[in-house]
């Protein structure tokens, strides 16, 4: 029988994680197939219930905006130490008794893609545009690499601990080195928008880690880079936490090679 695994998302349209995932299976000999599910927010809990009870789902990925909802979920037994710190998860791994373990392999996933670029964190002052479920990721994620400073920025930062709003954009970015990009603007189909400010000028010589990877340049990226700024997307990174749930689940070394082959074939045609 075939084990089905998928995403939870809204959307998931611009997802290209079925390919990844499918190939891998494909080239280990697994039986196993992977789907891109659309759940919106308020059809979480009950559509998580319906799909392992009646479709025989083993294990989910999880995307935007359900990282941090599925903590809460009565249906989540067990969580990792990294998804407990962090406060989001983007694995769900039914359990033999019933019910989940909850992890995150997102902070992992983007660690090793910065490794790949030869992206220096230690020491570094880093931005963080964004204050949600991926945000939390990278937070934990740059934490554990010695960033000296970590700056959070949100359109709506009332009531947040050691969150601030986009007009301090101006006054702190001087002494940045590294930006990451946490919010879904400029991400398919809305390539259009971007979270930087018209009126603020994007520094120089910074490195921008933008985690959205569709369209492979966004316009926050196509802004950094006439600034003069390095700009990378989030493509490795998605394959990477997808490398690490692969493993979780199949108890197999992920082929790598073949993961990161995927996922360029299904950009070209996903463009």
């Amino acid at each position: 029988m075939t084990t089905r695994v998928g995403l939870l998302g809204w959307p998931v349209g611009h997802s290209i994680s079925p390919a990844i995932h499918n190939a891998a299976y494909a080239t280990q000999g697994l039986d196993w197939h992977y789907t891109a599910l659309a759940v919106p927010p308020d059809e979480l809990e009950a559509r998580i219930t319906s799909l392992v009870d009646e479709e025989d789902y083993r294990g989910f990925n999880i995307t935007i905006p359900h990282k941090q909802a599925v903590l809460s979920l009565p249906q989540v037994h067990e969580s990792s130490p990294a998804a407990q710190e962090i406060g989001a998860a983007n694995v769900l791994t039914v359990l033999p008794g019933g019910g989940f373990r909850a992890d995150n392999t997102d902070w992992q996933g983007f660690i090793h893609d910065l490794r790949m670029y030869r992206v220096k964190i230690e020491g570094a002052n880093c931005m963080i545009l964004g204050s949600g479920g991926s945000s939390r990721a990278i937070v934990y994620a740059l934490q554990q690499s010695g960033a000296a400073s970590i700056t959070v920025i949100s359109r709506d930062p009332a009531g947040k601990a050691n969150i601030v709003g986009y007009d301090k954009l101006p006054e702190l970015i001087a002494e940045v080195q590294f930006v990451v990009n946490c919010t879904p603007l400029g991400m398919t189909p809305d390539v259009d928008r971007s979270p930087w400010p018209e009126n603020v000028s994007f520094p120089r010589g910074v490195v921008l880690y933008d985690l959205i990877y569709n369209p492979p340049v966004t316009r926050l990226m196509a802004q950094a880079r006439s600034a003069g700024a390095r700009v990378i997307n989030g493509l490795g990174m998605l394959v990477w936490q997808a490398a690490f749930t692969f493993e979780q689940w199949t108890g197999s070394k992920p082929p790598l090679d073949i993961m990161f082959g995927a996922a360029k074939t299904a950009m070209e045609h996903h463009v």
